[in-house]
């Protein structure tokens, strides 16, 4: 995979702070050498936060995330302010930039704290430092001029110290198998498929094991049955897409081990403990509670769509209750997550991992039990413990 296919999740993700006119835009123009922002002398161009993936050498493959002023106003300025600070729940690297002449105030300092108390790296870019008198640069402060260009270059380069190899604690699957084993994958192919493709966690996984050089077969849920016939050997691993599991689970032979990519996803980016311990949760609810089925993407929703149709379902049925749900996608998240007895979230192959592990961490410090879909869909169809047998440190937890 090239660098300038790398997908958004797995690129660094830099967001630049700042009050309106600091030179936020300008700054972005100048690291990237291309007229990315909006430029003006008007406050308030960029009103909501703007993405970019691009590279940014010597760093690598990044998104650039352009925010609104922190010092905004009026009523929608106070939603701006409130989508900025959003940002911070997936930023790898923050930049807070400071208008030279003007010096720090309150409101840098308030998100400036904010970034440290997420222990997110950070460097304080003081712009337009040809219109004031210039200190020396420190160890999280850098002077430069969007204007003249100067110290761009030492930007660029001090991004790539800030932060660790933009990679994820745990694999996907590679330290599970060694080489030459084999791994079977049923991708049912159905109307919610996307045309033409394999979503992300599909395309991720197969990647990975074949850099592991394992034999990896992919298949139907309606051919698993003849494709296991044909071998001569029972593969290692069966990874099916959750929504199989009911269908897939009496074929696959005991002996072989069964998981969802939704459950190695649940390790890969997110915490899988904490998941496992709240699928539990599905066998105390009671009439009334409230669900938040959450997704990390926007997505055109379809007649059967899983997060808004078939859940609600199947969850209705499990637990014969009157359970009502809410749902949110993309980037909404909610703060608050008082009033819901579960979040059930998706695998979050959209999110980098930090933003993953920041709604897990939400629910976890406010007392209310997450799991995600694959895990939802196994512990209703009876399969969690068996699912979970690829990590057999994990599935002790259940009770």
């Amino acid at each position: 995979m090239s660098l300038n296919n790398t997908p958004v999740a797995d690129r660094v993700h830099i967001g630049i702070f700042g009050r309106r006119n600091a030179g936020k835009s300008s700054l972005i123009n100048a690291l990237t050498g291309q007229e990315l922002a909006i430029v003006s002398e008007v406050e308030g161009t960029t009103t909501d936060p703007v993405s970019k993936a691009m590279e940014l050498l010597p760093l690598g493959p990044v998104v650039i995330i352009d925010t609104p002023g922190l010092d905004d106003v009026g009523d929608l300025g106070k939603l701006r302010i409130n989508k900025t600070y959003q940002v911070l729940n997936k930023t790898d690297i923050a930049i807070l930039v400071i208008d030279a002449a003007l010096g720090m105030n309150d409101f840098d300092k308030a998100i400036l704290e904010r970034i440290k108390d997420k222990n997110i790296p950070y460097v304080i870019v003081y712009n337009k430092c040809e219109l004031a008198e210039v200190s020396e640069n420190d160890e999280n402060s850098i002077y430069v001029s969007t204007v003249t260009g100067e110290n761009i270059k030492e930007l660029k380069e001090l991004l790539p110290t800030l932060v660790k190899e933009n990679k994820a604690e745990y694999p996907i699957i590679s330290d599970k198998v060694v080489s030459d084993d084999s791994v079977v994958l049923v991708i049912p192919i159905d109307s919610s498929a996307p045309k033409g493709r394999l979503i992300l966690p599909q395309q991720q996984t197969i990647r990975e094991l074949l850099e592991c050089g394992c034999t990896t077969l992919v298949c139907r849920d309606t051919e698993l049955e003849q494709t296991l016939a044909k071998l001569r050997e029972a593969p290692k691993y069966v990874i099916t897409d959750s929504q199989a599991f009911k269908k897939v689970s009496p074929v696959v032979k005991g002996d072989i081990c069964l998981t969802s990519f939704s459950i190695l996803f649940a390790r890969h980016k997110g915490n899988l403990e904490q998941l496992v311990k709240g699928a539990s949760k599905l066998d105390s609810l009671n009439d009334g509670d409230c669900i938040l089925i959450s997704e990390g993407c926007t997505h055109h929703r379809q007649c059967g769509d899983i997060g808004t149709v078939k859940l609600p379902a199947w969850i209705r049925k499990y637990t014969n209750k009157e359970i009502s749900f809410e749902f949110t996608s993309g980037t909404e998240f909610p703060y608050d997550l008082s009033k819901y007895s579960l979040v059930i979230h998706c695998g979050g192959c959209m999110l980098n991992e930090r933003e993953m592990k920041y709604r897990i961490k939400c629910a976890a410090d406010q007392g209310v039990p997450i799991t995600n879909y694959g895990m939802t869909i196994a512990h209703t169809n009876g399969i969690l413990r068996r699912s979970l047998e690829i990590f057999p440190e994990v599935s002790e937890l259940l009770q």
